[in-house]
């Protein structure tokens, strides 16, 4: 049995024990909390946040214009349709999107927010979890238990961006900002700002910024691919009109994933027919003469790494407009008045923003163990992109990287309710992957090559190549898999239910079963 640690708090969370406890409020856990609610009425369940505020990274972040690149059909939840006119939201759209779930779901009292999980041993002899808790507000800790552990923390370390060091930066006179750290009370207006990066970050400050700057550069080592999308979606807004607001928008999400899957596919197919379409594209949305081989003309193929959406392609329109800029070169160092560059140009800044990307961490940086033993991620295996090898009762969400990410969190959702399903009527209390062979090749957790991937990936557990082991970034794959596929398995772990793993305790309803 794993002991209990020892804590400080006096003031302990309203329950002692759930069923299932959720790790992040934000998209993936809204929507887990939902389908319990849903699809598994009788269940106890709680949804602990760091955070003070629902919604993850779309509270997190605060800078000028975030808003979503994926549209709303799909990007919002499948049992909830989004009714607004714009496709692309803004953040403050997608929170009150959200706090709307959560009030008609009835979800509130099962929202513990500023509690950070910090730690979760799996006891085999007790067949749950004991998790510690620690309240944000004050520090203290205190440990609750847990039947089944669910991660929708996403996989952005929430405390600090990537912030590589540049030369000189101490020689700075203006301010440098991180995206991630967004003053509130920053002035911007009638300066000169620069951006650095080439990622969806920085194409959404772009125009943001020279609204009302002076003039925003952006300046890239490396140009990516950057496509404009209409910030409304007029398929789906015609639905609206004539249909109930649950078939249009369940009309509308099939359509646009559709289109995604054609368009990655295509890419993958027809690198180079898509990489001249794309071409195309740009110099349409761009000014005549304008060297979009240098700045919009990336090395890598088509959806090599994720591309860039710009809602009715606000950031050419700034270009064009003589507002913004984009600058392809590289750093020597921050000067006392702006960047010097490796082509000696002086790039003059008041301020600069290292959009330069984020930090991945594997499932909100939980310390996972298994009887006391700490648990090596990078030596385990994700089984149908839900569960990891060898950790008993443990879910997760990571969404998808060539398309919307609540397309999997609902997929994963749903599994996972009918999991617990399968258990209650089977009489198991565990469930465990295990890799029957070990010789199985192995492959990184997500493929796709990016920076912040690749610097992050060996803390993440592998996929394998075969059979529930691969981890395809494919929704239709998963349709079928997590959608339709049966849940007993030869490669699930399960064990028995002991009576006497099942003593009464305070639920978060704060009654005894």
């Amino acid at each position: 049995m794993a002991a209990k640690k020892k804590t400080s708090s006096t003031t302990p969370p309203s329950f002692d024990h759930v069923d299932v406890l959720v790790v992040g409020a934000g998209i993936a856990g809204i929507s887990m909390a939902h389908h319990l609610k849903t699809l598994q009425p009788g269940r106890t369940f709680a949804v602990v946040d760091a955070r003070q505020n629902i919604g993850g990274t779309w509270d997190l972040f605060k800078y000028p214009g975030i808003r979503s690149d994926a549209d709303l059909q799909t990007f919002g939840f499948g049992f909830k349709p989004w009714v607004r006119e714009n496709a692309l939201a803004d953040a403050h759209e997608i929170v009150a999107y959200l706090q709307e779930t959560i009030v008609e779901d009835g979800l509130e009292p099962h929202l513990r927010l500023g509690h950070k999980v910090v730690a979760a041993d799996f006891s085999t002899a007790d067949q749950r979890w004991v998790v510690t808790l620690e309240r944000s507000e004050d520090g203290a800790r205190f440990d609750v238990t847990a039947g089944m552990l669910f991660s929708a923390a996403g996989y952005y370390d929430y405390d600090q961006g990537y912030a590589p060091t540049f030369p000189g930066s101490e020689d700075f006179s203006g301010q440098i900002i991180h995206p991630q750290h967004w003053p509130e009370d920053l002035d911007y207006a009638g300066k000169n700002v620069v951006v650095i990066g080439s990622g969806a970050t920085a194409v959404t400050l772009l125009p943001s910024l020279a609204k009302v700057a002076q003039h925003t550069t952006m300046l890239q080592r490396s140009p990516s691919y950057v496509l404009p999308i209409p910030r409304k979606d007029p398929i789906a807004n015609t639905l609206h009109r004539f249909l109930s607001a649950k078939r249009a928008h369940a009309i509308a999400r099939a359509i646009n994933a559709r289109r995604l899957s054609i368009l990655f596919n295509a890419s993958q197919r027809f690198p180079r027919q898509m990489r001249r379409l794309v071409r195309r594209i740009n110099v349409a949305m761009l000014p005549d003469g304008y060297d979009v081989d240098t700045h919009f003309a990336p090395t890598y193929n088509p959806w090599d790494q994720r591309m860039c959406m710009v809602p009715d392609g606000d950031m050419f329109k700034a270009i064009s407009d003589g507002r913004a800029s984009v600058v392809t070169d590289k750093i020597v160092r921050f000067t006392n008045t702006g960047i010097l560059l490796e082509s000696g140009t002086e790039l003059p800044a008041d301020i600069i923003v290292t959009a330069t990307g984020l930090n991945m961490v594997p499932f909100g940086k939980m310390q996972l163990a298994v009887d006391g033993e700490p648990v090596d991620l990078p030596s385990r295996v994700v089984y149908k992109a839900a569960m990891v090898s060898g950790i008993p009762n443990f879910g997760y969400t990571v969404g998808y990287t060539n398309q919307a990410w609540t397309l999997k969190a609902d997929l994963v959702s749903a599994w996972f309710c009918r999991l617990l399903a399968h258990m209650d009527e089977q009489g198991y209390a565990t469930v465990t992957p295990v890799v029957a062979d070990p010789s199985m090749p192995l492959r990184r957790f997500v493929e796709m090559d990016n920076g912040y991937m690749n610097r992050a990936m060996h803390l993440f557990p592998k996929q394998g190549t075969t059979g529930p082991w691969a981890a395809p970034q494919d929704y239709k794959h998963d349709q079928a898999v997590l959608g339709k596929g049966p849940i007993d398995d030869p490669a699930l772990q399960f064990t028995p239910t002991k009576p006497e793993a099942a003593p009464a305790q305070k639920t978060l309803e704060g009654s005894s079963r």
